[in-house]
């Protein structure tokens, strides 16, 4: 498999989180742009899975390695599970997350107690060279806070607050966070089935 999986994203930070929920592991996951590929995938799938398989076959099929890409978004109930696979150009793919932030919480404005209930979801799809695709699925519950809180984290994180550690996910470190997301959960999945077939 040589030294790195390729991970189909643009985003460092996503990159980092990543490396961190694998480190032991021996697998070392790496940006497109480390893998010289500066291409965009148009995320045009009606699903998080069938997003995750197109952007891992479509860069693999670029560099003939094995690649991982994932498709995540947050879900609220009272929104009818919107913005889901919309999350990233929710209120426009330029705007900012403080902006998309408070567009959630002022949509939930009347919304009270479970109304507010919300999950993230991240399914990531893993594609080898010879066009074999394996998934797995996270799903981290938890509810929408009524104003953005912490530094840590990214995204939507400022605004899910997890009622058993009695803060937002952007609150949490991120050793903790990295143990219990969304993207930990199906990346743990993985790594279990990556470790099982090359015996590290």
């Amino acid at each position: 498999m040589g030294n790195s999986i390729i991970f189909a994203t643009r985003n460092p930070k996503k990159v980092e989180e990543i490396n961190a929920i694998l480190a032991g592991s021996g697998l070392n996951v790496i940006s497109m742009e480390a893998a010289g590929i500066y291409v965009d995938v148009e995320e045009d799938g009606h699903t998080f899975e069938e997003n995750a398989i197109k952007k891992a076959s479509t860069i693999m099929r670029l560099t003939g390695a094995t690649v991982l890409a994932d498709d995540s978004g947050l879900e609220v109930d009272y929104l009818n599970g919107a913005p889901g696979i919309y999350s990233a150009r929710f209120g426009g793919r330029d705007t900012s997350y403080i902006v998309k932030n408070k567009l959630i919480i002022d949509c939930l404005k009347d919304a009270d107690g479970q109304e507010r209930k919300a999950r993230f979801v991240c399914v990531i799809a893993l594609c080898f060279p010879n066009g074999e695709v394996e998934v797995r699925k996270g799903i981290m519950e938890g509810y929408i806070a009524d104003r953005q809180m912490g530094k840590n984290g990214f995204g939507y994180d400022p605004i899910f607050f997890l009622p058993e550690y009695g803060c937002t996910s952007a609150q949490l470190p991120p050793e903790v966070k990295n143990q219990i997301s969304h993207r930990a959960i199906a990346l743990n999945e993985m790594k279990d089935y990556l470790l099982k077939i090359y015996g590290r």
